[in-house]
């Protein structure tokens, strides 16, 4: 093309805009009419008046989180039937035999013997989070800390398990307010209890292993009301709170435990030895007041002729949580 037509050319798209641009216009204004035609006939065919507000619906309540399973109480809809040890060795019980994912498994074999069709099955991982020791290690406090990692797959497998995880605590020259102190980023969890476990709870100048420890009831409502506190600050569903005793003399002063809103308090009779012992032992603290959840535990390798879920089952109260070493 020459000069002279590309010169027409653009001077005919010059000339021609503004009347583009006037008709563009006048669409507009008209499909702007025309809509707001219609929105004045519908709403004079519903009756409206022209200063009519519409209503809108309030959104729905965020969604609160639940334990494994559904729902936000632990007691007594369920048992909770747990494994009990740490990775560090077998000795300290089933949970740390193999990975967590094979502990999972044998879990839910052990656990279907125990359920039932008015009440079903809640597992869980008793992991022992902080381990008491006969090494005074660097503080001079007779414990030993699984690290975040560890915690974290143990928490990641009780996800995939819809299990609880619960962290017990042996604080060896420590003291329990501290120690769940420090479990705090995990304690917010809706899925994660804790446990005390005071026969590894010593005097400044005892060493665990070599005497039996104790806890007062002082120490355990501190504990307990710490926990209750996290519970309602982040609205989470009821929490496991275990006690491990075998010895009426391992709570000082048990008659002032007392419970606390949003857990599940539970007293865990967890002496070894033949049948009979057992189930002599657990009729005599279970009868204590005041009354809580009552919980059994069974030992693999220390009991005498391992009790079987029937048996377990047939104690009177059957127990809420069965926990096995």
């Amino acid at each position: 093309m020459s000069a002279d037509g590309r010169e027409r050319s653009d001077l005919a798209r010059v000339t021609e805009r503004p009347t583009i641009y006037r008709r563009r216009r006048v669409v507009a204004v008209t499909a702007a009419a025309i809509v707001l035609a219609v929105l004045v006939v519908a709403a004079r065919s519903c009756g409206g008046a022209s200063d009519e507000t519409v209503t809108i619906p309030p959104r729905p309540p965020p969604l609160r989180s639940q334990i494994p399973g559904g729902g936000r109480t632990i007691f007594p809809e369920h048992r909770v039937v747990a494994f009990y040890g740490a990775p560090q060795s077998d000795g300290l019980g089933v949970l740390g035999i193999g990975t967590p994912a094979h502990a999972a498994a044998r879990l839910r074999r052990v656990a279907r013997a125990y359920e039932r069709r008015t009440r079903p099955v809640l597992p869980a991982f008793e992991l022992i989070s902080t381990i008491a020791t006969a090494g005074p290690g660097d503080d001079g406090l007779h414990r030993f800390h699984q690290t975040d990692d560890t915690i974290e797959r143990y928490l990641l497998a009780a996800h995939r398990a819809k299990a609880l995880l619960v962290l017990d605590i042996q604080p060896g020259r420590g003291d329990f307010l501290s120690e769940a102190k420090r479990l705090e980023r995990w304690l917010v969890e809706p899925d994660v209890g804790i446990a005390l476990d005071p026969e590894w709870h010593v005097g400044a100048d005892e060493i665990p292993g070599k005497v039996i420890g104790s806890v007062t009831a002082g120490e355990i409502d501190r504990v307990a009301a710490y926990v209750s506190k996290l519970v309602a600050e982040h609205d989470l569903p009821e929490k496991l709170f275990v006690i491990h005793q075998f010895t009426r003399s391992m709570i000082e002063g048990r008659e002032r435990v007392r419970g606390r809103p949003g857990l599940a308090l539970t007293m865990n009779i967890d002496g070894f030895g033949t049948a009979a012992a057992k189930i002599s032992k657990y009729r005599d603290l279970v009868a204590l007041q005041p009354r809580f959840n009552d919980g059994f535990k069974l030992f693999y390798e220390e009991d005498t002729g391992l009790m079987s879920p029937g048996a377990v089952l047939g104690l009177g109260p059957p127990p809420d949580l069965v926990l096995y070493e």
